[in-house]
């Protein structure tokens, strides 16, 4: 019941992550992020240790494609699982398991992965992908809420969607943006608003923590 997609910026090395789901607080549990390794999501009766695997795999160097390969390899019950990945370099890739929830697709290519489970449309997963590849040049953030309006405009899930979130690593060794949508009837409307009003202000809480000195009033 989850749609989602990781991705990086050609441009800044940034990676990040953007989900939708009808179940509650969804990012909390299926998103991880980590600045100049990458982006995982892990969902579909979701077992959130799996990110950990994936972007400890990455840090040591291993490619995305190969990282994931591994994990299918050697997880039990990975047939439940659908995973998304996203290297520093741009490698990607996705698993959906046999037993992965109701109509469950998955894409990728090179900087982005999409996917999705009990979708109303199986060209959910390709829809965000392009959004996503139609936005080359922008911030990372207007990307990710593009590739997750064109999901739900597919068709999104089954079920309506009542949570999303957005994380994305910059260069920073935490995570620059962090937003959430934990319960509402228009979260992926939500997400696109916080989006807005907290883009013109992140920099200068990277400023915050960096320089201090340099914030007027501190």
């Amino acid at each position: 019941m989850t749609f989602s997609l990781v991705g990086r910026c050609e441009r800044t090395g940034a990676v990040g992550t953007v989900i939708a789901s009808a179940s509650v607080a969804v990012a909390a549990r299926c998103t991880a992020v980590r600045a100049g390794v990458g982006a995982v999501c892990s969902q579909s009766t979701t077992d959130p240790r799996l990110r950990g695997e994936l972007l400890g795999a990455l840090a040591r160097g291993v490619a995305a494609s190969e990282a994931l390969a591994a994990l299918v390899d050697r997880t039990a019950d990975i047939a439940y699982r659908q995973l998304a990945i996203v290297d520093a370099a741009g490698g990607a890739a996705s698993y959906s398991g046999e037993l992965a929830l109701g109509q469950a697709t998955d894409i990728h290519a090179a900087g982005a992965a999409a996917a999705g489970n009990l979708l109303a449309d199986n060209g959910v997963p390709a829809a965000m992908l392009a959004a996503f590849h139609d936005r080359a040049g922008d911030d990372l953030g207007a990307r990710l809420i593009a590739a997750l309006q064109a999901g739900l405009a597919a068709g999104g899930e089954v079920t309506p969607v009542r949570s999303a979130g957005m994380v994305i690593a910059e260069s920073e060794p935490w995570p620059v943006t962090d937003l959430r949508v934990d319960w509402h009837d228009d979260p992926v409307g939500q997400l696109a608003g916080l989006w807005q009003i907290w883009q013109p202000q992140a920099a200068s809480y990277i400023t915050r923590a960096l320089r201090p000195s340099e914030i007027a009033g501190l």
